[in-house]
């Protein structure tokens, strides 16, 4: 598959920004181009975004600044979403690998990439207010 990594630095500490990414309940204070809201059921995590409600889970903690999650948009397919934060300097680099998936068409990759843009550059004015 075609995919393409996307970054953004940020002004704060990497632990930091994986203590606030991890938290699936911050999601839509950042993600805001793709998370409306989130609910926890005893089933797991369940976003609603622009496109309907998804089901989502997030990579155990770690030390290694792994925020790889996985989406869910039906049940049986599973949209594989790899994400750093990386120290760089003062501050972090945090990274976004997105994935074109087979159906997608030009302008839709290309949508699912400014959003993405949109909310790394969200989660960069979230984190540098705090």
């Amino acid at each position: 598959m075609q995919s393409k990594t996307l970054s953004v630095y940020i002004k704060r500490e990497p632990d930091l920004i994986y203590d606030f990414v991890s938290n699936l309940e911050n999601l839509p204070k950042w993600a805001t181009s793709f998370c409306k809201s989130i609910m926890k059921s005893a089933e797991g995590w369940t976003i609603h975004t622009p496109q309907g409600p998804m089901g989502i889970r997030i990579t155990e903690k770690n030390s290694m600044g792994i925020l790889d999650h996985v989406v869910i948009p039906v049940p049986g397919i599973e949209v594989s979403v790899p994400m750093r934060v990386v120290a760089n300097g003062a501050g972090s680099e945090v990274l976004f690998t997105l994935f074109r998936r087979p159906e997608m068409s030009d302008d839709q990759y290309a949508q699912d990439t400014r959003w993405v843009e949109q909310d790394l550059n969200s989660l960069k004015r979230v984190m540098e207010k705090s």
